[in-house]
């Protein structure tokens, strides 16, 4: 609402104060590119109000019956101006005529303020019809002071339901446009952070892998420690025994870690996505990587089934990773073409990239943990865990992993049963 404590607080706000002129000024700007369906100025129907509530609901104000005041003032000195420049008239006589857009800007600000249009952005077909009411409203306000001022003629009954009419178009235009805008950053974000799932996920199996190394680990310490006792040398049978107590408690540590990656993991799976999404996903994110190494690469998508699949942050670490490293065996300019199609009760992905192939002696290595081809500037092996990764995951889903490899290209063939990343119930 409009008070004093408001007043003061964006008066002193430096950047609120120039977000109320900009409003102020965009909404001018717009509002001269109109429509008079009747003669004179009675009726003027512009892209002013539609900027207005547009900005208010991608950048919510602090006050909205103060941007309202701010931005009546700056239309109708904006207008003054402009009549001034091109036909002088009577400075009182312009004031008169411009007036009547003041209040409409500022009943509509107000209006706004006093639903609280924050409780219904995620209804909009409620929120248009709400926003074309306080329109209706304003625009009645500004043509009954237009009345009083200027011309006294009363409307007709075609011309309050024009008012009507183009309120509820112009609100639910907004409205459709802003929510078409707030899907789009939506989109954007679950993207994000399915991104951010599919690696926290490779790091669970690692980690839940490593766990396992422990436990064997543990269990041979303390082995050896019963070993060593029983031959009685007392000293390296203590010094096995704290080895295993110490591996213990990182084995501990381990698992608080992993208990809470898999808390996020589920927690990002609690949303279904259709399988061309997923691709989609690893398609674009490997679109920006390849810009990133300066290399001109396209990639060509085939997909000849689609459903949705609860497995999407599993598929989405399997085939990124694997794309990735087709973008990095690439040198400057070559393609990735990935094929999807479905057989029986399996699903299919094949892989192919243009880029340099695997050693043929290689090939029955390459899903080691520790293989890798790629070096750093000083020589310094990468980790050589990505397709190592890729197996792991291929084995959780009850899959199967080929690769073939020649001089230039290699293609990666996988196969997976279609009901163990189809969604229950498709």
């Amino acid at each position: 609402m409009f008070s004093s404590f408001s007043f003061f607080e964006i008066f002193f706000n430096k950047s609120r104060w120039i977000s109320l002129i900009l409003t102020g000024l965009l909404t001018a700007f717009a509002s001269e590119i109109k429509v008079i369906p009747f003669n004179g100025e009675a009726f003027r129907f512009g892209l002013g109000s539609i900027t207005f509530f547009l900005i208010i609901l991608i950048q919510p104000p602090a006050s909205l019956a103060l941007t309202g005041f701010f931005t009546g003032m700056i239309v109708v000195c904006f207008r003054i101006l402009g009549d001034l420049m091109i036909d002088p008239v009577p400075f009182l006589a312009n004031i008169k005529n411009h007036l009547p857009a003041f209040l409409f800007y500022f009943l509509f600000g107000l209006g706004l303020s006093v639903i609280k249009i924050e409780k219904y952005k995620t209804f909009p077909l409620i929120l248009g019809f709400l926003a074309a009411g306080i329109e209706f409203i304003a625009n009645g306000a500004e043509h009954l002071m237009r009345y009083l001022l200027l011309n006294h003629e009363n409307s007709s009954f075609s011309e309050w339901a024009l008012l009507s009419g183009v309120a509820l178009f112009r609100s639910y235009f907004v409205v459709g446009l802003y929510s078409s805008i707030t899907v789009s950053e939506q989109k954007k974000r679950m993207q994000e952070m399915l991104e951010v799932g599919s690696e926290l996920y490779s790091e669970t199996l690692y980690l839940q892998k490593s766990m396992n190394h422990i436990e064997q680990i543990t269990a041979s310490c303390h082995d050896l420690y019963r070993k060593l006792k029983k031959s009685n040398q007392g000293e390296l049978s203590v010094q096995a025994l704290l080895i295993a107590q110490e591996i213990h408690e990182v084995k501990k540590d381990s698992q608080r870690i992993l208990s809470g990656l898999s808390k996020i993991t589920i927690q990002k799976s609690n949303d279904d996505f259709f399988l061309s999404d997923v691709l989609g996903f690893v398609v674009t994110a490997n679109e920006k990587y390849s810009e990133m190494l300066d290399k001109k690469i396209s990639f060509n998508l085939t997909i000849s089934t689609d459903f949705y699949t609860h497995q999407k942050i599993q598929l989405l670490a399997l085939l990124n990773n694997l794309t990735a490293n087709a973008v990095e065996a690439i040198s400057e300019k070559g393609k990735i073409v990935i094929d999807i199609f479905e057989e029986l009760e399996f699903i299919y992905f094949t892989i192919n990239d243009s880029g340099n192939g695997i050693p043929e002696e290689d090939l029955s290595i390459i899903f080691e943990p520790g293989y890798t081809t790629k070096f750093n500037n000083h020589g310094v092996g990468a980790t050589g865990i990505g397709l190592s990764h890729v197996h792991e995951i291929v084995h959780t889903l009850q899959g199967q992993i080929e690769v073939e490899s020649q001089d230039e290209g290699t293609t990666f063939r996988i196969k997976i049963p279609t009901d163990n990343i189809r969604k229950k119930g498709e």
